[in-house]
């Protein structure tokens, strides 16, 4: 089999340069890898955009999903070429279930009274809402090991995410037919630690815990996020 190449899919608040280092890990290594964009206006349509990159990716794909990018590649991962799915810091979701009820039962992260509210305008003319990380907020919330002039940067480029990803649920579980690894951030004020720990066991990854990394792991630690990559790629090649 040849080797897999490397889908880097990013999550809210951010976009593919925030995978500017494990980039450069995996380029480094011969690991092929492509970091789309992630349009952020909901679930269903964000995986369904995924699936049609995936579709045009030659060979196998390792699927690898930050943030809600792993509620995308939940869904987007049951393409035949996928052969392995990686979480980073990442959402886990089950088939049916949504992100607002994968959080529901655990302690709310710092994100959830630092989020500040815009509207966008839809085709038929109403609007909608998106949110952003309150921009003095971002630093601590997001990117706390991150340095502070990085971090700052981060917050001013910030992209929205719609509401809407919160409400719709996973349309497929490809974790439940493509074996899975997952990287828990143990200092995340983002995503809850509890909350990626339970997805990742409940789909039976193999897990990595940095437990003083933050929501921001893969700026601030890319050789072990990328070294979790090659490790999904070994051992699905």
């Amino acid at each position: 089999m040849p080797h897999p190449t490397a889908v880097l899919v990013h999550g809210a608040f951010a976009d593919a340069t925030g995978w500017i280092g494990v980039i450069a890990e995996l380029r480094g290594s011969g690991t092929p890898v492509i970091a789309p964009p992630n349009p952020l206006r909901g679930l269903a349509s964000d995986a369904a955009y995924l699936a049609s990159v995936l579709t045009q990716v030659e060979g196998p794909v390792v699927l690898v999903g930050h943030a809600y990018g792993g509620a995308l590649i939940t869904v987007a991962g049951a393409a035949e070429n996928v052969v392995g799915l990686v979480y980073v810091a990442a959402y886990v979701p089950d088939e049916g279930e949504s992100l607002d009820r994968l959080r529901k039962g655990f302690p709310d992260p710092p994100l959830a009274s630092s989020l500040k509210e815009w509207t966008y305008p839809l085709h038929d003319g109403a609007h909608a809402i998106e949110v952003t990380i309150e921009e003095t907020a971002f630093p601590s919330v997001f990117a706390a090991d991150v340095p502070e002039d990085v971090a700052g940067v981060l917050a001013t480029a910030q992209r929205p995410l719609a509401v809407t990803a919160f409400t719709e649920t996973a349309a497929v579980a490809a974790w439940r037919t493509k074996p899975s690894w997952a990287l828990v951030a143990g200092a995340d004020r983002t995503i809850s630690p509890e909350v990626q720990r339970f997805g990742a066991a409940r789909a039976g990854a193999v897990v990595l815990e940095l437990p003083d990394a933050s929501h921001a792991v893969a700026l601030s630690e890319p050789r072990r996020v990328a070294d979790l990559i090659r490790a999904a790629a070994r051992a699905t090649s």
